[in-house]
């Protein structure tokens, strides 16, 4: 009989907001895998957790994953738990997890602390719709297309940060998506917890001059959809209205879907076209 991988979350800096599942299990597991045993060692002992742990992350998640696997076909129960917060999320869980799946291994979640709701819920923007970036990445030509895709995301933006990288990348942020609301959120659940309301410009120019300390959840107002719409129809408008008709009519379009297509791009009325092309062949 297989055992069960059980993803628990722990604490992103409150010890009081480990849950009493996620102790109990931590308590019964044949097997802790954490990510940083010399951090992790420090809150099992302040649970009093005697269980076996080993290290799981992220330039032994394959040989020690096939190990963990192993394991758990053998019928052991092991719990995964990350420096801080829900494994899994920005972090080498996800990849014992899709193990577990090819293997028939049952995985269940233990819920609890996540840096990236904690700050969505605080940040003051809104959280009908967001997008999880986690740490941008160190590659520069990955880093820039993912920068140029926010300069148009709608949805409420989140990313982390570590203190010594701020300042660049709150730069390179209002250079790609401008000047929107921001929330900085610094040491989450931590006695010295901040939080800033602010602009992307703003918060640039304050760190270039004070050194920022402490992990920081960034989290970036999306894109207004009206001025990404007056933004586009800025673009067609740039084109002429015969112009803009051959570029549908090229890829197949007929005349009056076209004419439709073109007349919704730039914000105008059907007959507006109609007359403004006719107005030309005459």
């Amino acid at each position: 009989m297989k055992g069960t991988l059980y993803l628990c979350a722990t604490p992103i800096g409150n010890l009081e907001d480990m849950t009493f599942r996620a102790i109990r299990v931590l308590k019964e597991a044949d097997l802790i895998a954490a990510e940083d045993t010399r951090n992790s060692i420090k809150l099992l002992n302040h649970f009093e957790i005697k269980t076996p742990m080993t290290s799981y992350h992220e330039y032994n998640k394959i040989e020690k994953g096939g190990k963990l696997v192993s394991a758990l076909m053998e019928g052991k129960n092991v719990a995964l738990i990350t420096d801080a917060g829900t494994p899994g999320i920005s972090d080498p869980g996800e990849e014992i997890v899709r193990m577990c799946w090819e293997m028939g291994i049952p995985v269940t979640a233990l819920p609890g602390a996540s840096a990236c709701i904690t700050a969505l819920t605080l940040s003051g923007l809104s959280t009908r719709r967001f997008a999880f970036e986690a740490f941008l990445p160190a590659d520069k030509k990955e880093r820039r297309e993912i920068l140029a895709g926010l300069e148009r995301e709608t949805r409420t933006t989140v990313l982390y940060e570590a203190p010594h990288r701020l300042a660049k990348t709150l730069e390179e942020l209002l250079s790609s998506v401008g000047d929107r609301r921001l929330t900085v959120c610094r040491e989450l659940t931590k006695k010295h917890e901040t939080l800033w309301q602010t602009t992307v410009r703003e918060a640039a120019e304050y760190y270039r001059e004070h050194a920022p300390r402490g992990e920081c959840v960034l989290v970036v107002e999306g894109k207004s959809r009206q001025v990404l719409k007056e933004e586009a129809q800025a673009e067609w408008k740039a084109l002429s209205i015969e112009a803009h008709m051959e570029r549908y009519l090229s890829e197949g379009m007929d005349k009056k879907t076209a004419m439709k297509q073109v007349a919704r791009d730039r914000g105008v009325s059907k007959r507006d076209i109609y007359q403004k092309l006719l107005s030309h062949n005459e």
